[in-house]
């Protein structure tokens, strides 16, 4: 259980590390709010 508590996850759009990890998990990555995983899907549809 000491693992799970240790690891640590950034955001994929801002790099800010992610308290609350399955909240904001979409497409095989981590991200630390919905503003960050629309603006990271914006940026990939350009």
């Amino acid at each position: 259980m000491a693992d799970k508590e240790s690891k640590k996850v950034n955001c994929a759009k801002c790099n800010k590390p992610v308290k609350r990890l399955k909240r904001y998990y979409r497409n095989g990555k981590f991200y630390c709010n919905r503003k960050c995983f629309a603006d990271a899907n914006k940026k990939a549809a350009e």
